[in-house]
């Protein structure tokens, strides 16, 4: 690299994507009198940044950025600082990795034309002083863990011409007035929290050739001034009443918004167009039909979770070139047949209809098979289907989801052979199957769900690919295998719920690495719990084994790193001490029976329902006993309709709702679905003596109080009043 510093007047130097091995920036970069364009990312640098790089006064470009993160052997910026670092830079700064607020030293450059901050953590908001830059024409704060409000004179900035704010998810913001002939070229937000609605003055932005809203909050009509903008082509484009000057318009993408009234008509002339977007909206009204359907270049039109009704027009199933289809969760009505797709929609890979109030007539004729599209991903869920559709013979299926029909009988075990081997998804929940044709070959399944079916006698065999496997719900009445351990061994999910399954838990199902859920309760299981299983409460987030007939005592140590969020043993026989370990289970969330001594400290800050009731607890209940229940105390401000769950498969669909039984005034309710803002006690039934600590004051918080049949003595503590949120109070004397 010497003879590179001999080219003193050199004015462009790029480095960018080498390996220097984590050595340090030479400080004789500062020695490049001329440099404008400086670019060192994704370069393998290390350490403090030199403070002769604040020397280039001609700089317009630096990029220090990398996609990697090394930590103690990544750059820094401490000493100089980044004031210092940009005190002489008068022409521009972008691309620098930074965390924290951006210092107010930056206000001095107001002759900065390019900002490109993206991919920081700068977890501060955008600073008021950046409306200022008047010479700004490129501002990219992509993914920087922006909060606050985004001011809103940045975007009405005459000269800007590209502002990327995708992937702030705490930033809020809405769209300004917008200056007669703007220059901006490209505006994306997605992934955010702008909301309101789109300015009639969108129209002015003449040159707009790129808008992204997609899961932002914004919503209302859609302004008739779009069809001003001809120069839409790309992707994330705002739909309005008019297209027909929008001639060169190629994708539509809207999903995750609020916008509302019909999609309009015009949208479905334009011959190139190739994706329309519009998931996850309030669109309602009819389908529009498609003009010259053999004509369009319509590959991806995805529609679902609106408030579309009516019947699927005909011209759909004319779409030759189209690949992907989803209409789900609308209103839709009618009839499909299968014979609808017979030498038609050749391309189509992806349908999924679900959750309509379609009806899907099959034919069992066997010549039909060969003429259907190749499906990668089928889904009828909800479809009135009342027997398997014909698809045998689809070499190319993924995923197939046939869940809320009623088809009854026995699964046949063609459908396992799908695929050619490549299935991986399916999704046969809430039928009337009663059984598994045999023989049968799970192969190399990824999701297996059979979950609220009829299927009864030996429980079956399980895949041994799958990561999510679900049962439950059915009339199972076997032992599980000895050697199911095996079987799980990728397994992140396995709930065999609500069955009737009997014997003892096997040890072997400690041999599953990955479990992070397991579900056993409402059996007939009975023996003890396996040692191993409580001791390997590293991995496991829930727990549930209640409602069985477990006995003895609770053998093992919970360990130090307990992951549990969940753990349910109620209504079972268990006996003895609840281990003292438990303390280190800090994340629970929700669970039965538990309590530990008043020597230990009792933390765990997201406890929301305790439940001991009906045991032989006795002593008095410690003074600071309420006092570490930081989710009995405060609101979580209104946000009501959030369900406690624990999610898993990050990448998937997949969830684990948690359920709880409650006696509410001796009646015992089952609530399925929690609100956060649910919180209950029950503590009855025992014998608790003592007075009732004052502490409980504290829990303001609190929707359930039950202490009823104890041996509690003096007065009722006066801070009980500070209990605004409670509903139920139970503290019913113990019957003679």
């Amino acid at each position: 690299m010497c003879v590179l510093f001999n080219l003193k007047n050199l004015e462009s130097l790029d480095l960018s994507e080498n390996n220097f091995n984590f050595s340090k920036i030479p400080s004789r970069f500062g020695s490049f009198a001329g440099l404008k364009y400086l670019n060192l990312s994704n370069s393998v640098f290390s350490g403090q940044i030199p403070v002769e790089l604040s020397q280039l006064t001609r700089l317009e470009t630096i990029d220090l950025s990398s996609v990697f993160s090394f930590g103690r052997r990544s750059l820094r910026l401490e000493n100089p600082n980044l004031a210092i670092l940009v005190q002489n830079l008068t022409k521009s700064l972008s691309n620098c990795e930074l965390s924290g607020p951006l210092d107010d030293s930056l206000q001095k450059l107001q002759s900065l034309s390019v900002i490109h901050l993206a991919l920081n953590n700068l977890r501060a908001p955008v600073p008021d002083f950046f409306e200022n830059f008047k010479n700004l024409t490129v501002m990219n704060l992509g993914s920087c863990n922006l909060l606050g409000t985004f001011p809103n004179k940045i975007l009405q900035l005459q000269k800007l011409q590209i502002l990327d704010l995708a992937l702030n998810k705490n930033l809020y913001g809405s769209l300004p007035d917008f200056p007669i002939n703007g220059s901006l070229t490209s505006l994306v937000v997605s992934f955010t929290k702008f909301s309101g609605g789109i300015p009639e003055s969108i129209g002015n932005l003449k040159n707009l050739s790129r808008i992204e809203l997609f899961n932002s909050n914004f919503m209302g009509q859609l302004p008739k001034s779009i069809q001003n903008l001809t120069q839409l082509g790309l992707s994330g484009i705002i739909p309005s009443a008019h297209f027909q000057d929008l001639e060169n318009l190629v994708s539509v993408d809207l999903r995750f918004n609020g916008f509302i009234g019909s999609i309009p008509s015009s949208l479905f002339t334009l011959q190139k167009l190739q994706q329309i977007q519009l998931s996850n909206n309030n669109f309602e009204g009819l389908l529009p039909n498609f003009t010259n359907s053999s004509l369009s270049s319509l590959d991806t039109l995805d529609l679902s979770s609106n408030k579309l009704e009516g019947e699927i027009p005909r011209s759909i199933f004319e779409l030759r070139n189209l690949n992907i289809l989803l209409l789900s969760s609308n209103n839709l009505s009618g009839t499909i047949r299968t014979i609808d797709f017979q030498d038609r929609l050749s391309n189509l890979s992806t349908l999924d209809l679900s959750f309509n109030n379609l009806s899907i007539t099959t034919s069992n004729n066997i010549t039909l098979v060969n003429h259907l599209p190749k499906f990668t991903t089928l889904k009828l869920a909800s479809c009135n289907l009342t027997n398997f559709p014909n698809l045998r013979n689809q070499s190319r299926l993924i995923n197939l989801d046939l869940s809320n029909n009623k088809i009854e009988g026995n699964i046949p075990n063609w459908i396992w052979e799908d695929g050619n081997g490549g299935l991986s998804y399916v999704n046969l929940s809430h039928n009337r199957l009663t059984g598994l044709e045999e023989p049968y070959n799970f192969r190399d399944l990824y999701v297996l769900d059979l979950h609220s079916n009829y299927l009864t006698g030996v429980f079956p065999i399980l895949p041994q690919t799958a990561a999510f496997i679900d049962y439950s719900n059915n009339l199972f009445n076997s032992s599980l295998p000895e050697s199911i351990g095996r079987n799980l061994w990728f397994a992140y999910v396995f709930s065999v719920s609500n069955n009737a399954l009997n014997g003892v838990i096997p040890q072997t199902i400690c041999n599953a690495p990955y479990l992070t859920i397991l579900d056993l309760s409402n059996n007939q299981l009975n023996g003890s719990i396996p040692q191993c299983l409580i001791e390997s409460g590293t991995s496991l987030g829930v727990l549930n084994l209640g409602n069985n007939s477990l006995r003895c005592q609770i053998e093992g140590t919970l360990p130090c790193m307990c992951g549990l969020n969940t753990l349910d043993l109620h209504g079972n026989l268990l006996e003895g001490k609840i281990p003292e370990s438990l303390v280190n289970c800090t994340m629970l969330e929700l669970h039965g029976s538990v309590v530990c001594g008043q020597n230990h400290q009792n933390k765990w800050p997201k406890l929301q329902i305790l439940d001991i009731a009906h045991n032989s607890f006795s002593g008095t209940v410690p003074p600071d006993f309420f006092g570490q229940w930081g989710a009995m105390m405060t609101d979580e401000n209104g946000q009501s309709n959030k369900l406690i769950r624990f999610s898993v498969l990050k990448l998937s669909e997949f969830y684990y709702q948690d359920s709880v039984t409650l006696t509410v005034k001796g009646l015992e309710l089952e609530l399925v679905k929690i609100l956060t803002l649910f919180t209950s006690i029950d503590i009855s039934s025992n014998h608790f003596s003592g007075e009732i600590p004052s502490t409980i004051g504290q829990l303001k918080a609190l929707y359930l109080l039950n202490i009823p049949h104890n041996e509690f003595t003096g007065s009722i503590p006066p801070s009980i009043r500070n209990l605004i949120r409670l509903e139920s109070l139970d503290m019913s004397l113990p019957t003679e």
